[in-house]
């Protein structure tokens, strides 16, 4: 493992697209399980070690080793680590993970789900769906479902609907009109998204556009989970406001069960579907 590079070594090549680890394809987007194996008892290594992470870039240095830059799930400032910020950016060897859903046996649900937490913490409500990701990233999911926070990285997310999910349910701050706090399921019509390029959009539709252009045309099947937030910012906006409204802030654990109820349909559906007849 190595830890945060000061800013005259962060000038890494972009490696490979992806690396195989225990059999499954780690790249952009990917959840892994840290496993540090230095054996020095760093106080980074104890603290890391089994902490659930995604991957955010594919990374060769100039001698050749491959490198995977990671944030850690559980930590509040993820995000930062994404903006290249010191203390939650971190660099392993690809030994050093572990595929957090490793590949099924006989005896195991074929399909496999990710679920998606977009927004940006530091404009108020917009961070719903990110603190939403949180809190599931915690519990006991089904097999074969994968929590990720991606924060307000399009590009990323795109790239990880292409590794093979058979749906992805997104969370996302949704003004419906209706009171702040209300919760949404909603299933965008993927025949009318328009294929596009904006790496820097994030809203559910930009993120499915996205993943079209720069992948097959057919994507899995998506689900949205929204909440109608109570504050509406902008990334010009001056302020920062890196907390939840209290009506957005309450809906938290009803969204929890929500989305959990939406899992059990679409595991039970894509079992059924994925059984021999």
């Amino acid at each position: 493992m190595i830890h945060d590079r000061p800013p005259w070594e962060e000038l890494e090549r972009r490696g490979p697209e992806s690396v195989e680890v225990a059999g499954a394809q780690i790249r952009a987007g990917s959840v892994v399980r840290l496993a540090p194996r230095g054996g020095t008892g760093d106080i980074f290594e104890v603290a890391l070690a089994g902490r659930t992470a995604v991957v955010h870039e594919v990374l060769q240095d100039y001698e050749g080793r491959v490198q995977l830059a990671v944030t850690v799930l559980d930590d509040p400032g993820q995000d930062l680590g994404a903006l290249r910020r010191p203390g939650h950016r971190f660099f392993f060897d690809p030994q050093e993970v572990e595929p957090f859903d490793p590949p099924s046996g006989p005896d195991q649900p074929r399909a496999r789900v990710l679920v998606a937490g977009i927004g940006n913490v530091f404009l108020g409500d917009d961070g719903w769906g990110v603190a939403l990701a949180g809190r599931l990233a915690a519990r006991a999911l089904p097999r074969g479902v994968d929590v990720a926070d991606f924060g307000i990285r399009g590009m990323d997310l795109a790239y990880a609907m292409q590794d093979g999910y058979e749906a992805v349910v997104l969370l996302d701050a949704t003004p419906r009109g209706q009171a702040p706090g209300t919760l949404y399921v909603i299933e965008p019509d993927l025949d009318e998204i328009e294929m596009t390029l904006d790496a820097h959009g994030m809203d559910p539709v930009k993120v499915l556009a996205l993943a079209r252009t720069l992948g097959t045309a057919t994507l899995p099947r998506t689900l949205v989970v929204g909440c109608e937030p109570q504050t509406r910012m902008s990334a010009e906006d001056e302020e920062i406001v890196a907390e939840l409204s209290g009506p957005v802030r309450a809906s938290l654990d009803s969204a929890v069960a929500l989305v959990e109820d939406v899992l059990k349909d679409l595991m039970t559906a894509n079992t059924k579907e994925g059984s021999p007849t």
